[in-house]
């Protein structure tokens, strides 16, 4: 062994912490609030108060976690945090005042409400195909894009067709969705260590 190999320092792997409670509270926490308007809770009709919550906890710190993710190996979660961070920030953008978004649809409301309406649809899309994914991940996660994807779907069925009380119930699945996310989020927090678990229906104990 050369002398340069002897004294060669020893490679420092860096440790990267499980994102996936800080992604998973991020998406369920405001996943709740904006399903809280849309059921109509204490008579709050206008979404504009998720604008804030949407931009920086379900966006920005769901998209870092997503990019922590990635750095922790798991392909899954990666795409599944990056791309929901996204959609918050960009549903977020819709509701800024002076965005220009809105406003496009001042002539025409009921062009606005189709526009959410196929705007929703392409969301169920990618979460079904993230339900399919979550088959070998785990009972918790499986159940979380299930409850996503109707979320989604009767959304935009309400908007498509204008109806507020299918909305409405798109809220109350919103709500079932944010607690199991809550759920999920609480299990990957708690370790072996914490005096108790969650179990979740894990199917696969690989990280992607």
């Amino acid at each position: 062994m050369s002398d340069i190999e002897k004294h060669e320092a020893p490679v420092r792997r860096c440790q990267v912490g499980n994102p996936a409670p800080l992604g998973l509270f991020a998406f369920a926490s405001t996943t709740l609030v904006l399903s809280l308007f849309n059921a109509h809770a204490r008579h709050v009709t206008v979404p504009n108060v998720i604008v804030g919550m949407a931009l920086f906890f379900g966006g920005l710190a769901q998209f870092l976690a997503g990019m922590w993710e990635f750095a922790a190996g798991n392909t899954f979660g990666a795409t599944a945090f990056t791309s929901y961070g996204a959609f918050w920030l960009s549903f977020g953008t819709i509701f800024i005042p002076n965005s220009g978004i809105a406003d496009a649809y001042k002539a025409d409301p009921g062009m606005e409400e189709d526009a959410l309406g196929i705007y929703l649809l392409s969301w169920m899309v990618v979460t079904f195909l993230f339900f399919i994914g979550s088959l070998r991940k785990s009972v918790g996660l499986s159940a979380l894009f299930f409850f996503l994807t109707t979320t989604f779907l009767v959304l935009a069925a309400g908007f498509l067709n204008k109806k507020v009380n299918i909305i409405k119930i798109g809220g109350y699945l919103g709500v079932v969705t944010a607690l199991i996310a809550y759920y999920c989020g609480l299990a990957e927090l708690l370790t072996p260590n914490d005096i108790f678990t969650l179990p979740t229906g894990k199917h696969d104990a690989r990280r992607d």
